[in-house]
């Protein structure tokens, strides 16, 4: 019996310098039975005929073209739809990112332990950090609601990125659009949904590198806290999905404190206006607005903690007096 047809899909929109890194990593599997869907966002930069010359040299690619330029979710919503209705597993690898070897075999070995689960991770690599650390060892296999649960009490992120994880093609046929459009952080949001119905299946390997030095709109929203942001976003839309009314109200109100703190120790670095620009997008797309009151007494803790605490002070504002006379110094 054939082994399960994977759909490997790969969106890019210029990506010329790193596509045929991630490309060459998908046709190196140790694994071959895949086809790899590349979609062009009507690119500029020679990213297509960099795709097109790959896609005359093998016959597992499917290269896509979109009639008109789409914004990044939309985009990889119209990638995903092209799957073929054969495959079982379906697996993004974005344009600037790239696949160990044995990645699609590792993960199919995982999907293979149950029919009930319906999405697979693993440890990644982005720049130089190995990330996912903390997964309970001995548990390839794990209920969805466990998961779940695991989360929202413990912060455990093991999603990585699309590039990190692997569906069962049944959900990305049946949900469509796949992403929602206008979330914060789409991919985090579809795994958790992802839980609510079925299991999760646990690779102990690094299996993908997501690049850490590109220009991606993750790169440079990283300085934002957006991590702080993120979580604090997955606890209130999710928690009640995963927990008892009494456990996700006290797990909301201790990530609202712990995320205001990393407000206000912000707020005392003299952040910048797109630094609050950027929090206040992210709660509007909650529904919420920042709670200056509660922001207020949060900065006030941290204003007396620094009083009481002056050597410790010191560690935090010469760093930020250091940095606002270099980028001074650059401007002029």
């Amino acid at each position: 019996m054939n082994p399960p047809l994977v759909s490997v899909v790969t969106p890019f929109y210029n990506t010329a310098p790193y596509i045929s890194q991630c490309i060459e990593s998908v046709l190196g599997q140790e694994y071959s039975n895949f086809e790899y869907i590349l979609s062009d966002n009507c690119s500029t930069d020679g990213s297509r005929e960099i795709a097109e010359e790959y896609a005359r040299r093998d016959s597992r690619i499917r290269l896509i073209r979109q009639p008109s330029f789409l914004d990044q979710v939309p985009h990889y919503n119209a990638a995903l739809a092209a799957i073929s209705p054969e495959s079982k597993y379906c697996k993004i690898v974005q344009a600037d990112d790239r696949i160990f070897p044995n990645c699609l075999r590792a993960m199919v070995a995982a999907f293979e332990q149950s029919e009930t689960i319906g999405l697979v991770s693993s440890y990644d690599m982005k720049g130089t950090k190995v990330r996912g650390s903390g997964y309970p060892c001995d548990t390839p296999f794990l209920k969805g609601r466990e998961m779940g649960q695991m989360y929202m009490r413990s912060g455990l992120f093991v999603f990585g990125s699309p590039s990190t994880v692997m569906y069962r093609s049944q959900i990305v046929r049946e949900q469509k659009p796949f992403f929602g459009v206008g979330l914060l952080h789409e991919d985090t949001e579809k795994c958790l949904e992802i839980l609510e119905r079925w299991d999760f299946g646990f690779v102990y390997q690094i299996l993908s590198f997501l690049r850490a030095d590109n220009d991606s709109i993750t790169n440079r929203t990283r300085g934002y806290e957006p991590h702080a942001l993120d979580r604090y976003t997955m606890v209130q839309r999710y928690s009640s999905r995963f927990l008892e009314p009494s456990e996700a109200d006290a797990i909301r109100r201790a990530t609202k404190k712990s995320y205001y703190s990393v407000l206000a120790q912000q707020a005392l670095s003299f952040r910048s206006r797109l630094f609050w620009e950027y929090h206040k997008q992210g709660l509007k797309l909650l529904g919420e607005s920042l709670d200056h009151p509660f922001l207020i007494r949060q900065i006030a803790r941290r204003a007396l903690w620094m009083l009481l605490n002056p050597g410790d002070t010191l560690l935090v504002v010469i760093p930020i007096i250091r940095n606002k006379v270099a980028r001074t110094l650059h401007i002029r």
